[in-house]
């Protein structure tokens, strides 16, 4: 039983409020982040978590109805569909996905609240992971989920919510991803801060110079010392300098010792990039995907894009489904199992348009657009006559000895040649 919630208890609860945290890494002695905050201030996991989220949002869910076992139909004007293309009044499709993903991804654990408005219609509600806590005596499953508001706490009854959740062990709740990246995250801080404690504190100098002592180079007095020092700094230091950028001439055997530290020397590239490939490897995303581009080729990453809706976003887009399946279309239908819904994956794994219609060309035989069908994919208007499949004149079935050409008029009959017969020819050549 779903949707019984009203519109006006969603809006009574007021704006949430988070209360205690849902899950805290400690990043140093003094420094702990909540999960979100991760997201929002660590480059890497807001950059794997983000590029998961956004290419499964931009993909249509579409609902279909088994016809039999090799037919399907897709609904368009029935009542799921339309839902799952507008959730509610106030979020658009792609937002929806996109909130979902990043909950799951950061939580393991995503929430959606169905609501029935005053006017009979339904809709969808994201609930923010951080806000819920599944709650029950049942060990299979939650028997309500806990709602913490600003203004009151409420408790919703398991049918009514659409509960998305990765494995906890023996509880019935996701983990989140980032527990098993503690380390990586806590090292990657630590060595962060230290960078910048040597950059913000560190003697900031390009290098020195080193003159010899006696007897290798003539005594330094205290006035000649000084009037060097002035000199130099005149001529190249600073902004300034008359000669800033040119070649000094040094006197009495000196060198000048370069001494600044460089990000090569502090590490601070390779830090970078360890980071960001150990949080893409626990999402399972191939490095090239979110732009580590160290060892990619035009023929890898060819391939991981075609991996991309397989074995990075499949096993996603198949947990989405079958909830879906499970939870919502019961709602909807009592004969839930002749329907489903899917994503659309065509224009994602088809490639080009020029390959997909040179191979489609190829396994038909023949063209498969007609003039009429090619001008839509351009949004031009039809014209008289464009819906006939125009077929070239060397292309005919199996067998056909007299094809149409295309005036109508019938075609010549076939004119056998005059070649003799193989064995003929056998003999001339012997």
């Amino acid at each position: 039983m779903g949707f019984v919630v009203s519109q006006g208890a969603v809006q009574g609860l007021s704006r949430p409020n988070p209360g205690r945290p849902t899950g805290r890494i400690e990043l140093s002695p003094w420094v702990a982040m909540e999960y979100f905050e991760l997201w929002r201030r660590q480059p890497s996991v807001r950059r794997t978590v983000s590029f998961l989220a956004r290419n499964i949002a931009q993909l249509g869910l579409h609902l279909f109805e088994r016809q039999g076992d090799t037919e399907r139909q897709r609904l368009t004007d029935h009542p799921l569909a339309k839902l799952l293309g507008r959730p509610n009044s106030f979020t658009t499709r792609y937002r929806f996905l996109n909130a979902l993903v990043h909950d799951f991804a950061i939580y393991d654990n995503a929430y959606w609240w169905k609501v029935k408005t005053s006017d009979g219609g339904r809709q969808l509600v994201h609930l923010p992971a951080p806000l819920i806590t599944p709650k029950g005596d049942n060990w299979l499953t939650p028997e309500f989920f806990e709602f913490r508001g600003q203004k009151a706490t409420k408790l919703i009854p398991a049918d009514e919510v659409l509960y998305f959740r990765g494995f906890g062990g023996v509880a019935d709740v996701g983990v989140s991803p980032l527990e098993s990246l503690r380390q990586v995250l806590r090292e990657d801080w630590t060595a962060s801060e230290m960078r910048e404690q040597i950059m913000r504190n560190g003697a900031r100098l390009s290098g020195y110079i080193s003159r010899p002592k006696a007897p290798d180079a003539p005594k330094w007095s205290d006035d000649a010392r000084e009037r060097f020092k002035r000199d130099w700094q005149a001529q190249y230091a600073g902004a300034l300098a008359a000669q800033g950028g040119g070649t000094p001439l040094l006197e009495d055997g000196m060198t000048f010792v370069p001494a600044a530290q460089n990000a090569k020397e502090l590490q601070y590239i390779e830090g970078r990039k360890l980071t960001d490939e150990e949080v893409a490897r626990s999402y399972f995303i191939p490095p090239p995907m979110i732009g580590i581009l160290d060892h990619a080729t035009f023929s890898n990453i060819t391939e991981q894009r075609k991996m991309l809706y397989g074995d990075t976003l499949g096993p996603w887009l198949t947990m989405i489904q079958d909830e879906v399946a499970l939870q919502l279309i019961p709602d909807f239908e009592s004969a839930s199992d002749r329907f489903y819904v899917e994503f659309n994956l065509r224009e994602k794994l088809s490639g080009d348009f020029v390959s997909r219609q040179d191979a489609i060309t190829k396994a038909v035989g023949g063209p498969t657009l007609t003039i009429n069908e090619a001008r839509a994919m351009d949004n031009r208007p039809p014209i008289e006559g464009g819906d006939e499949l125009i077929r070239p004149l060397n292309v005919t079935q199996n067998g056909d000895q007299e094809p149409i050409p295309a005036d109508g008029a019938p075609a010549p009959a076939m004119t056998p040649t005059n070649k003799p017969p193989a064995g003929d020819e056998d003999e001339q050549e012997d």
